[in-house]
């Protein structure tokens, strides 16, 4: 029989489930059971005809468990990571992975006393609109890229969980942050931001931020603006990439957009556009015959690979896909990030990132 990755999950929340449909999909993947704190959710799981742990240390003393995915509360991560570190198993952990990069050098610690894989799931490096946006910048289809934002809008504020709450790691920053700051890094490479400023949003709950704008400057005169709202009731687009020679958008999740370059730098006259109170020349829309729009590039992604590669990992010897110094990458931004907006100044973080 082919070889199968033995995988046990502890949490059954919304996460918890996610990872349990999926990996009951794969050719590559044994789900040996759960475990939830939830008596409630330990029952849909077992209705569901999967395995139950009576305790988290039963699922730690089960030797056919070789790997654990964590999907609980952010502040949980820490001391659920180093037990079933220190159990000898390897570990998965749920994003954000820490509530601060102390905790994250504590887990990276364990895992290299310990001799065990210690990995992220960061899933959204598989979300189609951001490989869009990657592929237009690494190409350079529209010349040197100079400006990029990215962006998720939503007006529902924050959902009533520990999403909301300070001591369980909640707020914007921890939860969709971490996913738009490392798409960020995984697309500019070997660039590291220079500095950033950023502001925090409370406009639905004052004990974490349900919002927040980050402004990043990184070498060679390029800008990258991230921003997360959640009480946006006309969203902006996810992304909008510029170049030299044209502009792309990305509106939403479904890669719908367009990419708009220059066809004819010749012709730079203009028609002045004429508005209530006068006209401008320097503002008016360039003339179809200079411009040409052009489709998004198409590209997939395999949600799969992500539990492909830990497989590798432990039984061929393969490296992460998300690596330790990466996820130790975003956190220090993510500090910066909050740095920067309580002190209301821009903060400087390459030389941090850098060690």
């Amino acid at each position: 029989m082919a070889k199968k990755l033995n995988i046990a999950i502890i949490g059954y929340g919304g996460m918890g489930s996610w990872h349990v449909n999926l990996l009951m999909k794969m050719k590559e993947i044994k789900l040996c059971g759960i475990w939830d704190i939830d008596p409630i959710r330990r029952e849909e799981a077992s209705l569901k005809g999967i395995f139950v742990y009576s305790s988290q240390q039963e699922l730690l003393e089960d030797h056919n468990v070789e790997a654990v995915t964590i999907a609980t509360p952010n502040d949980s991560h820490l001391p659920i990571s180093l037990a079933v570190m220190k159990a000898g198993k390897h570990v998965i952990c749920e994003k954000p992975v820490a509530l601060n990069s102390d905790e994250v050098l504590q887990m990276i610690q364990c895992s290299k006393e310990m001799g065990v894989l210690f990995t992220v799931h960061q899933n959204r490096r598989w979300d189609e609109d951001f490989l869009i946006i990657k592929q237009l910048y690494e190409q350079q289809t529209m010349g040197k890229v100079f400006h990029i934002e990215s962006r998720v809008h939503g007006s529902r504020g924050i959902p009533s969980d520990w999403r909301n709450q300070k001591q369980h790691g909640g707020g914007m920053v921890l939860d969709w942050g971490v996913h738009l700051l490392d798409q960020m890094m995984r697309m500019l490479g070997n660039k590291k931001p220079l500095s950033v400023f950023a502001q925090l949003t409370h406009v639905t709950n004052e004990a974490v931020d349900d919002g927040f704008r980050a402004y990043f400057q990184f070498e060679e005169d390029l800008t990258f603006f991230v921003e997360v709202g959640t009480s946006n009731f006309i969203s902006l687009p996810r992304w909008y990439i510029q170049g030299e020679n044209g502009s792309a958008v990305v509106h939403d999740w479904n890669k719908n957009g367009e990419i708009v370059m220059v066809s004819d730098w010749e012709k730079r006259d203009a028609v002045p556009v004429v508005t209530a109170a006068g006209l401008t020349k320097t503002m008016a829309p360039r003339t179809d015959e200079t411009v040409k729009k052009y489709p998004l590039p198409e590209v997939t992604a395999d949600i799969q690979d992500f539990y492909r590669n830990i497989f590798s990992c432990v039984h061929e010897g393969a490296q992460p896909l998300i690596r330790q110094e990466e996820v130790l990458e975003v956190m220090y931004i993510m500090e910066a990030i909050f740095q920067s907006a309580k002190e209301n100044r821009v903060v400087y973080i390459n030389e941090r990132i850098e060690k």
